[in-house]
């Protein structure tokens, strides 16, 4: 099942994906047919199976009207893995330390599919990191590995967008990672019974059309299991908390010229077997 967080009539909600008997999708709105107000809240709910059942399949509106919001648009935490692929960290000359390299984004530095990602004024080097996000389902404390998954509600699509000078000024990440509209989060969450083999994934990153990215799953340096371990030793995870699991090699930072995005890129990541989460490349007016 694919869940999602979307605009209608200029009112957040969220639903699901359902296909028509013509082939044509739509989505269901959960959120006008039931006592939630967001997808965090029917994910923390335990509540995904039943609305499906008792909101049916008919859609309240077609799959390509929708005016997409970030998959979880309210998170009480966002944790990013970095220098999480091997080849991620030789081209940068990081990582390596036998410990995930955590650091934080903020919702209000998201975006939803489609929406622009605004390159800042003060920088003209916005990068691209396309990553896999995991979706917290089920709260957790010190989780073993071998109880991970239990602990998952879905994956979905990120593009954590990062403005590199800004990244490197000190050894801490957090203001590269955090300017407005440089987060791109979606199309949507697919459940974990719909991924398959998880090892399988297989993320691309394209700008302009160009492949700049390609990695699967299995070549993680930590995976799925050891950092949810890892980020539930420190906090209490809850549901709908995102794991941003890192980005392989081909960065624009890495590359021989440098390849920055700009005003009219479209930068496009797509992980198999989820989807491509989309979004146009726009410059910050100033006020």
């Amino acid at each position: 099942m694919r869940w999602l967080s979307f605009l209608r009539d200029g009112n957040e909600t969220f639903g699901y994906v359902v296909v028509d008997s013509d082939g044509s999708e739509g989505v269901v709105d959960a959120g006008a047919r039931s006592e939630f107000v967001s997808l965090r809240e029917a994910i923390a709910a335990d509540a995904l199976t039943h609305l499906t059942g008792s909101c049916g399949d008919q859609a309240d509106v077609s799959l390509p009207d929708i005016d997409y919001l970030p998959t979880i648009t309210d998170p009480a935490k966002i944790m990013c893995v970095g220098l999480n692929y091997k080849a991620h960290q030789e081209e940068t000359g990081r990582g390596g330390e036998g410990y995930p390299t955590i650091f934080v984004r903020f919702a209000d530095a998201q975006m939803g599919h489609n929406a622009p990602m605004i390159r800042p004024l003060e920088s003209t080097s916005l990068d691209f990191e396309g990553e896999i996000a995991l979706i917290i389902g089920r709260a957790g404390r010190r989780i073993k590995p071998a109880d991970a998954m239990s602990h998952v509600a879905g994956f979905s699509i990120y593009n954590d967008g990062s403005v590199r000078d800004y990244q490197r000024q000190t050894s801490q990440f957090t203001p590269g990672k955090n300017f407005a509209s440089t987060g791109g989060f979606g199309p949507w969450m697919m459940t974990v019974d719909e991924i398959g083999d998880l090892d399988a994934m297989e993320i691309t990153t394209r700008l302009n059309g160009e492949v700049m990215q390609n990695a699967t799953s299995d070549l993680l340096v930590h995976g799925f299991a050891e950092i949810l371990e890892y980020c539930s030793t420190f906090v209490e995870l809850q549901p709908g908390d995102v794991l941003v699991t890192g980005t392989p090699g081909g960065v624009g930072a890495a590359r021989k010229p440098p390849v920055f995005m700009d005003e009219g890129d479209l930068i496009e990541v797509e992980v198999k077997p989820i989807g491509t989460l989309s979004n146009p490349v726009v410059s910050e007016v100033a006020s």
